[in-house]
């Protein structure tokens, strides 16, 4: 998982850059609910390594444009990239804000997201379309239906070296549909995560008790479609034919996953669902949150 690199940020009471190692990346009100999340999971689970940029350089943002943050994103995007052995890393460059990924309100879909940006600049203005997509209209709606704060959105912007997935998925440590507790249900398809949670493709479907891990149920459709990077971004293309039918999950990692659901559940004290990707074998956790619909 390796260590936190170090970066010069700002002299302030309140940094403006927090690394995923750090105690500080657990602080919801400085990194997010996406980004605190993960800066929980960091110590002990594989988390792709990463920094924020905090609420209080969404401040200074909005008071002095975006253009202010260059040198400190320069200057962390080279101490990622001197971490991963890569000149210029791909990174994922995601919306995180405070009040995002609670037990109330996922804001699944509403701020903005970029995978697979390279080189400091690219990042850089994905980190303030990022900032930018705190107050755009949908998700201030989104807000307004579930009695957040319209006025003073706080935002931060989580940016990872991108896992460029063999496959990805989504477990829910209860059932997201029937409510049961005492089950596991995972979605899972090839490539990176953004064609399941987007619902541009039908995952296979796994159901798993949680007694004793045995797989009780499992649909395998016909993946058709899936994200890839590409450069400059992703791409969706269709599946290579003799995947399109072939279970995107083995059985150990079906019951991989499962256990991470479980686990997280039990550190969290609610059902959660969880986005991973398996790439090389390895198991990455890329967010985790409450399911909020459970007996909706």
């Amino acid at each position: 998982m390796g260590g936190t690199p170090e970066a010069v940020v700002p002299v302030s009471t309140v940094p403006e850059l927090i690394w995923l190692g750090e105690d500080a990346a657990r602080d919801v009100t400085l990194v997010g609910g996406k980004a605190g999340s993960l800066g929980e999971l960091a110590a002990t689970h594989r988390v792709p390594p990463g920094f924020v940029l905090t609420t209080s350089a969404h401040e200074r943002a909005q008071r002095e444009g975006a253009e202010g943050l260059l040198d400190l994103i320069g200057e962390a995007y080279a101490a990622l990239a001197d971490e991963v052995g890569s000149a210029d890393p791909r990174v994922a460059v995601r919306s995180s804000a405070v009040d995002e990924d609670g037990a109330e309100a996922s804001f699944a879909g509403q701020h903005a997201t970029f995978l697979n940006v390279s080189g400091a600049d690219a990042v850089a203005r994905a980190a303030a379309a990022c900032f930018e997509s705190a107050v755009v209209d949908h998700a201030l709606e989104y807000r307004e239906r579930h009695g957040l704060d319209t006025e003073s959105v706080r935002m931060a912007v989580l940016i990872q070296q991108l896992v460029p997935a063999d496959a990805s998925a989504v477990a829910f440590s209860a059932h997201p549909v029937s409510g049961n507790l005492d089950e596991v249900v995972i979605n899972a398809s090839w490539g990176l995560g953004e064609a399941v949670v987007s619902g541009l493709v039908t995952p296979d479907t796994y159901v798993v008790d949680k007694s004793d891990l045995s797989v009780t149920s499992r649909w395998i459709s016909e993946k058709e479609t899936m994200t890839v990077p590409i450069d400059g971004g992703t791409s969706e293309q269709d599946v290579p034919p003799h995947l399109k039918e072939q279970p995107a999950l083995t059985d150990t990692e079906i019951v991989e996953l499962a256990k991470l659901a479980l686990d997280l559940e039990q550190r969290s004290g609610h059902p959660v669902d969880v986005e991973s990707a398996f790439h090389a074998g390895q198991l990455y956790v890329l967010q985790s949150r409450p399911i909020t619909t459970l007996g909706s």
